[in-house]
């Protein structure tokens, strides 16, 4: 005698037996500034991806994934092949990559957008997900009053870097990274104290809401946060330095959760 199973217990039994849900999953991840494979947040953060495989359909990295990446026809930096390995790894899995460049990633190469087959944007770009209007970015360009980056970051994205970059051995390339990287690092503390950037990107935020955008996701303030309102969603990442925290899109929800 033959039993017919209905679809939904046929699910259930799926779902408990192998974790099998068909829901889309989609993950948001910034600034985790990796520099050393030994340091905490390199090692939590190879986890964390590690866990992604089968059970993710796309990972957005929105900038400063490494505290200095410039890319090579070849990877120079030896220090980041355990997580571009991860990376390989989880294109293998299925799952889906894209790449906002960040203020310390920029010029991603071929790497990227060949072995990776990653989908590479140079600034803040506007993307359906599940019918709804995302405006992603890293969120170095929402401050527009900080001249002096917004000079600093032309200069490094420009074609005359790009092309500059490929004649400098990337040792130096390395140190002149390490001597930017101080000065942020410096700079940081004061910039925090001069503008309130949980309202600067509110601001943003709106003005996106405005122009037709459902949620907008950033990362490169440091500060996670998630507000919702009105239909409209904007979801501050924060990092993986001391937070840990990143974004999650399952059923159509967005979340910000915290990975220890």
């Amino acid at each position: 005698m033959v039993h017919e199973v209905g679809p939904f217990f046929l699910y259930l039994y799926l779902y408990r037996t192998f974790g099998y849900s068909d829901a889309m999953r989609a993950i948001f991840i910034a600034d985790a500034h990796l520099r050393h494979e030994e340091d905490d947040n390199y090692r939590i953060l190879m986890k964390f991806l590690a866990e992604l495989q089968g059970a993710t359909d796309t990972l957005y990295i929105l900038g400063d994934l490494f505290e200095f990446w410039i890319g090579y026809e070849k990877v120079p930096f030896t220090h980041y092949l355990p997580i571009l390995e991860r990376l390989r790894e989880l294109k293998e899995s299925g799952v889906g990559i894209v790449y906002f460049e960040g203020n310390h990633d920029f010029h991603m190469g071929p790497f990227f957008t060949e072995t990776l087959g990653a989908r590479v944007h140079a600034g803040p770009a506007v993307i359906e997900i599940e019918g709804k209007r995302f405006y992603l970015c890293h969120g170095d360009q929402v401050n527009r009053k900080d001249y002096g980056y917004r000079l600093l970051r032309f200069i490094l994205h420009s074609s005359l870097t790009r092309a500059a970059s490929a004649l400098v051995p990337p040792a130096f390339v390395s140190w002149i990274a390490e001597q930017m990287s101080h000065g942020s690092k410096k700079n940081h503390g004061r910039r925090k104290m001069r503008w309130d950037y949980p309202a600067m990107l509110r601001a943003f935020a709106a003005q996106r809401f405005r122009e037709g955008c459902d949620t907008v996701v950033s990362g490169h303030f440091h500060i996670p946060f998630l507000d919702t309102a009105e239909g409209n969603t904007l979801l501050s990442l924060g990092d993986w330095l001391t937070h840990y925290t990143y974004g999650e899109l399952r059923d159509g929800v967005l979340s910000l959760k915290t990975y220890r």
